[in-house]
């Protein structure tokens, strides 16, 4: 989709004796049972044509081949033992379009036989035991993040690939594992534990590092707020909007106090921000630049100014589609 949306020609082919891509099933109670493309399906499938095929028939063979000999670039996802019953090993590739760029996901880095979704990944890579209020209370993230990260290397991945080709006039196989997407992502936490042995536990929407960070609280008209303040100064700030002197307090003077302390914190702050109009509080904070965030519900979000840009429309098999856009930089010339 990330093509699809920069201009590129975007052929799907999708696997006719299964119905098609799977997700065009996995649908929400409320969404037509007869429609051709759930919501979820809808979500990456902008500006694609859609095929049906059967790559081990040999039609299905020819409308492959066909397509390979003009194209750029060629994204796959399949175990490796199904590679020569579609059609799509290396060599034979090779030998259709030398020019080939070749972008591969598969699920584990060293088990290319192991059935791979997201939620499983997001276990086996440490996601699900830190996110969560407690060990009895894990969560799932809410989105396939794997699949996104993993999406966004194989999307750099080709990308250089196809620049070098232009050097070069060769094409490349570029491999992407869902585990090695979700272990680069793992950034902070992962140094926490080989450098400190920090082994993160569910936090909630805490930050093992930092606070008041990702702490919330309900303000005297409901609205509930979460605070960023990973500085002393934002710190100090924060006080004196709040009008409190807990800058002074020896157990917060500090972040790496704060920390240590920020239960304690945390129900001090409750009690000012308790007594305060949420929106007023907001403003105020954001004068003093002391980063703070209204907790907004998703069909709040997709109201806003931004989100609304981003919104894409398009109609696939009938049905009226909508998501938001996967690219979101901005290209201007010097």
């Amino acid at each position: 989709m990330f093509f699809a949306e920069l201009g590129a020609r975007v052929v799907k082919l999708e696997n006719a004796k299964a119905g098609g891509d799977s997700t065009r099933k996995w649908k929400l109670p409320k969404e037509d049972p007869h429609a051709k493309a759930s919501a979820y399906f809808s979500s990456v499938n902008w500006g694609k044509e859609h095929h049906m095929v059967d790559l081990a028939s040999e039609d299905g063979r020819k409308v492959l081949d066909t397509l390979l000999a003009k194209a750029d670039v060629l994204i796959t996802n399949h175990l490796a033992a199904d590679a020569e019953k579609l059609g799509l090993e290396r060599d034979r590739l090779r030998t259709l379009n030398p020019k080939l760029v070749h972008g591969h996901i598969k699920g584990f880095a060293d088990d290319d036989a192991r059935t791979a979704y997201d939620v499983v990944l997001q276990a086996e890579t440490g996601y699900l035991s830190m996110t969560g209020t407690d060990a009895d209370h894990l969560a799932k993230l809410p989105i396939a993040m794997i699949d996104v990260l993993a999406a966004h290397q194989l999307k750099e991945g080709l990308l250089l690939a196809l620049l070098q080709r232009t050097k070069t006039g060769r094409g490349a196989l570029v491999e992407v594992s869902l585990e090695e997407a979700a272990l680069s992502a793992l950034i902070n936490q992962a140094s926490n534990a080989l450098m400190a042995g920090h082994v993160a536990k569910p936090l909630g929407t805490l930050h093992p590092n930092i606070a008041p960070y990702g702490e919330l609280f309900t303000c005297a008209d409901g609205v509930r707020i979460v605070l960023a303040v990973g500085t002393d100064a934002q710190f100090k700030a924060l006080n004196t909007v709040l009008d409190t002197d807990l800058r002074n307090d020896q157990h917060f003077t500090t972040n790496a106090k704060r920390v240590l302390n920020r239960n304690v914190l945390a129900q001090l702050l409750a009690r000012s921000i308790s007594e305060r109009n949420g929106q007023e509080l907001l403003a105020a904070l954001r004068a003093a630049k002391v980063p703070a965030g209204l907790v907004r519900p998703l069909n709040n979000v997709l109201a806003s100014p931004a989100a609304q840009r981003m919104t894409l429309e398009s109609m696939i098999d009938g049905v009226r589609t909508l998501r938001l856009s996967g690219n979101v930089f901005r290209i201007e010339p010097y």
